[in-house]
């Protein structure tokens, strides 16, 4: 069985080689995949979405997820099975629940409370290390789910709100989710609160962003526009996204998770 591994860690520091070390030493044989280290800091509902967009591609296995600005208080460390066979692992904080729901739903949960496997003594503030890598890695390997620690209702596991948009007949209001690392910024929308609107490709669009106005138009990838050109696209994950051909978006409109964007037909 393979490991699927995200996290807000980044590159720099020496806590995801850690992780891997701590895996391998439990469980040689496992091959670990990274999904991504790029989660921003403390973001848990980018980490959530990417988890959400990128399993559907990737194999089944134990689903190793690490965005834990909570470490060390009150949210629990949790692990689920999913109805599909998935295993999931990371803190009780909204992070793993909309990939494994996407994915058909949970069929049992835990609470990762047996120390037997973890690392001693565990840090206040590395649990990705002592706790969590752990407990993917002995999954891994074949240890039963239940081991871990007693059962808890799926009902009761931590939800994240999603930001929905307001869809009228000429106008969106929607919100920026996250910034990838090209500047693109995914929204709350689909292609069907487009098309709702009535902004099919090529439709000339108006965006506010904090109080600035900018034309764009609705294209279906970067070539449809000029370099410089604002452009409306869906994503590789079916999301809807601002561009600029040719630049940044995030850094042409100072734009970060959470900003309002209007989007509005220009007649």
């Amino acid at each position: 069985m393979l490991i699927t591994f995200l996290t807000d860690f980044g590159l720099e520091d020496d806590f995801v080689g850690t992780c891997h070390g701590v895996m391998k030493r439990i469980a040689p044989e496992v091959e670990i995949i990274d999904i991504t280290h790029g989660i921003q800091p403390q973001s848990i509902l980018q980490g959530a979405l990417v988890l959400a967009n990128t399993l559907p591609y990737l194999p089944e296995g134990v689903h190793l997820a690490v965005v834990d600005p909570g470490v060390g208080g009150d949210r629990r460390e949790v692990a689920f099975r999913g109805k599909d066979g998935r295993l999931y692992v990371g803190p009780d904080n909204g992070l793993l629940l909309p990939a494994a729901e996407k994915l058909g739903g949970i069929e049992a949960a835990h609470e990762i409370t047996n120390r037997e496997y973890a690392l001693e003594p565990v840090s206040a503030t590395f649990h990705g290390r002592d706790i969590f890598s752990p407990a993917a890695a002995h999954l891994a390997r074949g240890v039963d789910i239940a081991e871990l620690g007693p059962g808890v209702e799926p009902d009761s596991l931590a939800r994240l709100e999603v930001p929905r948009p307001e869809v009228g007949e000429r106008r969106i209001r929607a919100c920026c989710l996250y910034v990838d690392r090209f500047g693109n910024m995914q929204l709350n929308l689909t292609r069907s609160d487009l098309q709702r609107l009535g902004a099919e490709p090529g439709t000339q669009v108006e965006l506010e962003l904090a109080s600035d106005r900018y034309y764009a138009v609705a294209a279906r990838t970067f070539t449809d526009a000029r370099d410089g050109e604002i452009i409306l696209y869906e994503d590789a994950y079916e999301n809807i996204a601002i561009a600029i051909s040719g630049g940044s978006a995030a850094e042409t409109f100072s734009a970060r998770p959470g900003v309002d964007v209007r989007i509005t037909l220009v007649d």
